[in-house]
């Protein structure tokens, strides 16, 4: 696996890319110019200027068998990053980092953390074990709140598939990469299969919403995910995709720790 961060406008066409320190599961928009990335062993800042990492957050013990992979800022602005067996065995857990850089764990027993992201109000969390091939939805309170016990929202081994990347439309509706399926699936708030659409390739992995009015879909794929598990037979397997004419509109991404002052002006922390 490239150990790369890469960045794209479509609009100008212009092409960045940083080398990181170990493997990348994930990242997330930081304050400035910098960014928020789940590498192998830890949470970390990155700045975009000197292309430099600063840890904010390491899992402790260190486990060589575990790392970080699926992450995503909640509507406060706060990082949740989820991690995973190596041999997708049960010992992944699901951590939320705060603009202070201090480290809570919400889950644990995890074989490959997955499908992150937030309804519009930011009071559902939807998080995956993709091995269960369901996703589950839990209340979520902007308070330094446990999380509640999970309801299933969706199953998805009827599409044949276990859940992997995700993001959430203006409407609350979900988007859930089919890895195994080579497909796309948009899940309504209640969890009912709204629409079903073909990938551009046989292994999505993940989505994002973005352009002017956030109306165009971007899929990454994967090549070969490194573990065995995970190769596309594909000619564009590893390519980054743009959708566009879904008719839909994404919501914008919070930055980490925009929100965190509002919250709690005294210590920036959630009230």
């Amino acid at each position: 696996m490239s150990r790369l961060i890469r960045r794209y406008h479509p609009a100008s066409g212009r092409y960045q890319q940083w080398p990181t320190p170990s493997t990348v599961g994930c990242v997330g928009l930081g304050a400035g110019n910098t960014l928020v990335a789940g590498l192998a062993d830890g949470i970390y800042s990155m700045d975009l200027n000197s292309g430099e990492f600063s840890p904010l957050f390491q899992p402790q013990p260190v486990n060589p068998h575990v790392r970080l992979n699926d992450g995503r800022m909640d509507r406060a602005g706060r990082f949740l990053c989820g991690s995973m067996g190596l041999h997708a065995d049960p010992q992944g857990a699901l951590y939320r980092v705060s603009g202070l850089a201090d480290g809570e764990i919400l889950a644990t027993g995890i074989r490959i953390a997955n499908t992150l992201c937030f309804s519009p109000s930011g009071d559902t969390l939807y998080f995956a074990d993709s091995l269960d091939r369901s996703i589950r939805a839990y209340r979520y309170s902007h308070e330094r709140a446990a999380l509640t016990e999970p309801r299933r929202f969706a199953d998805t081994q009827m599409l044949g598939s276990g859940p992997d990347g995700a993001t959430v439309d203006a409407q609350g509706y979900v988007w859930v990469a089919l890895v195994q399926a080579g497909r796309i699936a948009r899940f309504s708030p209640d969890g009912i299969l709204d629409r079903l659409i073909r990938s551009p390739t046989d292994m999505p992995s993940c989505l994002a919403f973005g352009g002017p009015e956030l109306g165009t879909l971007y899929v990454t794929s994967i090549r070969n995910s490194g573990s065995g598990r995970a190769i596309s037979r594909h000619p564009d397997g590893g390519f980054l995709f743009a959708i566009d004419g879904l008719g839909v509109q994404g919501l914008p991404e919070p930055r980490f720790g925009q929100c965190l002052a509002l919250l709690n002006p005294t210590n920036g922390e959630p009230a």
